[in-house]
């Protein structure tokens, strides 16, 4: 694992510094879109619906629509000033029991590794929080954007997982709620308990669960591996583009050859009758004297 954020846990008047590590990561199978008759990727290129031109990652910005399309730009600048009091801080509000705070609002999870420096405190915090049964509910600043976050602890580290803020969470609204319940039979409600007792487990063991679909995936592109059933799609090159290129320009030239010879061919033979009429006329030889006859 990589640490992806550096801070410090702020409780009370002890501030522990920590690193920051992703605690999940996503096992699907990663797939491309590709072109199905040869296997190229298929790749987006940033346009602006403006200009219609491409766009370098550098030139863009973020904005805000509003309700009569017109658009509110911000900088990266601009967001960089915006006032984050918990940045590089977990600041530590109060502590809860756990059990008070829905799934719900849960958002992502990280494990919290203390700096050489802070194992002392670190395990202080850890041990107590452990004791107390207790949960430390905590405002957090990660890539721009404040959070509520739990800590708690797992497998002997501090973990710290992002929630919701109230107003993200959505209040269900459906018609049936509004409507009279219908009338449920003690029957019913006792036949439904049994169903939940009979899959009843004293605690929840994850490992004994499986992602059948990721496996049969995995396994259909081994077998596609071993029966050679690949496709290498051509390499594109900078070589290849280069020659490309000069294969383009020789074409061209030969085609300007081509198109200028019935030109040159008509003009030089427009040049040579020019030059025909242009040449002086050939003098007739003199007509030779006869000798006069003798008497």
């Amino acid at each position: 694992m990589r640490a992806m954020w550096k801070g410090s846990v702020s409780f009370g008047l002890v501030s522990i510094p920590i690193q920051m590590y992703a605690a999940t990561e996503n096992k699907n199978v990663s797939l491309r879109q590709v072109h199905e008759a040869d296997g190229g990727r298929i790749q987006y290129k940033r346009f602006c619906t403006v200009d219609g031109q491409e766009v370098p990652y550098a030139e863009i910005a973020k904005g805000y629509e509003l309700p009569d399309g017109e658009m509110v730009v911000i900088t990266d600048a601009e967001m960089a000033e915006l006032p984050l009091s918990s940045q590089r801080t977990i600041d530590v509000l109060e502590f809860v029991p756990l059990e008070s705070i829905d799934p719900i609002q849960y958002d992502r999870t990280y494990y919290l590794e203390p700096q050489k420096n802070a194992v002392k405190p670190y395990i202080v915090l850890r041990d107590a929080l452990h004791k107390s049964s207790q949960v430390a509910v905590a405002k957090v600043a990660v890539r721009q954007r404040e959070s509520m976050a739990v800590l708690r602890v797992h497998a002997d580290v501090l973990v710290m997982t992002t929630m919701l803020w109230p107003d993200e969470v959505r209040e269900p609204d459906f018609p049936f709620l509004r409507d009279d319940p219908p009338q449920i039979r003690p029957q019913e409600l006792s036949m439904a308990g049994s169903l939940i007792d009979s899959l009843a487990e004293p605690v929840f063991e994850p490992e004994k669960y499986h992602d059948h679909y990721r496996e049969a995936l995995e396994e259909m592109i081994e077998a596609k591996v071993a029966g050679e059933e690949t496709t290498k799609p051509a390499a594109v090159t900078a070589k290849a583009d280069v020659v490309d290129l000069m294969a383009a320009l020789q074409a061209s030239v030969d085609a300007a050859k081509k198109s200028r010879e019935p030109a040159k061919a008509s003009a030089e033979s427009t040049a040579d009758e020019s030059d025909e009429d242009e040449k002086p006329a050939k003098k007739k030889p003199a007509a030779r004297k006869r000798a006069p006859k003798s008497a």
